[in-house]
Parts: C-alpha cells; structure tokens; sequence
C-alpha cells in the first residue's frame, strides 16, 4: 500500500508544469500537454512512487520541451536535486537543435540501462502513456498516425521494442507488463 502524502511541493510543481507547457499540445490529438504529464504523475503513484518520483514526473520533458539547461537550474532551485536527477535521466536532449533521432534513442536506451530505480519508474510510465496514447489513435485516425514521427511506425516500434527489452531487464512489475502487452498490440495495429 502506497501511504505517501503529497505536499504542497507536489502542488507547486503541478501549477509550474501547467505554466510551463501551456502553449504544448500532444502529437496527433491537440490534447493540451498537461494531460500527459499528469497522466505520468498519476502511474508513477499508483506505482508506489514517491512524491519527488511524481514530481519528476511532471516534469520529466521540462528540460528537452521548455528550455534546456535554463530549466534544468529552476528546477533545481525550485524542488532539489533528486527531481532533477530524475528528470535528467529521462531527458534525451537538452540543445536545440536536438540531435539526430537514431543518436538521441540509442543515448537513452543506453542510459536507461543503468538507471536509477526512480528513473526507471518515471520513464516506463512515460513511455507507457505514450504507447497508450499512440495505439488510441490509431485505432481511432488510423495509420496516418505514423507520418507525425521521424522514424515512422518501423522506427517507432522498433524503439519501444527496445525499451521493453531494458524494463525487462531491469525488473518486472504491473507496469511492465502492461507496456509490453501494450507494445505487442501496437505493433500488430493495422
């Protein structure tokens, strides 16, 4: 049973993240940002996460979306060393132009191998609710989806193919087993 007690650190992170990708919307569906962010937040406690684990899950694409190293020092300032840490470690590129996609995926499947546990956690519920949110739309606007990524869907499938190989690696829970069950419809999706 997960006791932890969300404190008004959790609320102020909440508030900074709205502020912070207001002007975002997801990919395909133009669903505001926010609720991808909170959508993490909420896997990472229903997990057994920490409140600094969900704080870094609101705020794990701040420093690669919202401006690199400048963010990287607010949060910081603002919740601590441990949130940043996570969010570091689930942060694929900090410049921009990023680098290319192929570097940037291999970068943090490598780093991924070696994670932290908090890591870990924060970026298979990230990638969980991405690969939910992929295999709705393309139920729902087919498989058009796929020309919205640079990879398309063979390099798209193939990197959450590759993620599932690291989460399996590194431990096995509900929210593995949901990434890979998630992970095998979608590459079954017509």
């Amino acid at each position: 049973m997960n006791t932890v007690q969300l404190t008004a650190k959790f609320e102020s992170a909440l508030v900074y993240a709205t502020r912070l990708h207001a002007n975002q919307t997801r990919k395909i569906s133009g669903v505001p940002y926010i609720s991808h962010l909170l959508s993490v937040a909420a896997l990472v406690l229903e997990a057994g996460g920490t409140e600094e684990e969900a704080i870094a899950a609101l705020l794990h694409d701040s420093i690669e979306d919202q401006g690199g190293k400048s963010t990287r020092e607010e949060i910081r300032q603002r919740f601590g060393e441990t949130v940043v840490t996570i969010v570091d470690g689930c942060t694929e590129s900090d410049t921009y132009p990023k680098p290319p996609w192929e570097e940037r995926k291999k970068r943090y499947l490598e780093n991924l191998r070696s994670a932290s546990p908090s890591i870990r956690l924060v970026s298979l519920a990230d990638k969980l609710h991405n690969a939910r949110s992929l295999l709705a739309d393309s139920h729902q606007y087919g498989n058009g989806i796929w020309q919205e990524f640079k990879a398309g869907k063979e390099g798209t499938i193939w990197f959450y193919q590759q993620l599932e190989q690291v989460y399996l690696a590194t431990g096995s829970d509900f929210l593995t087993e949901e990434f890979s069950r998630v992970i095998q419809k979608l590459g079954n999706a017509s």
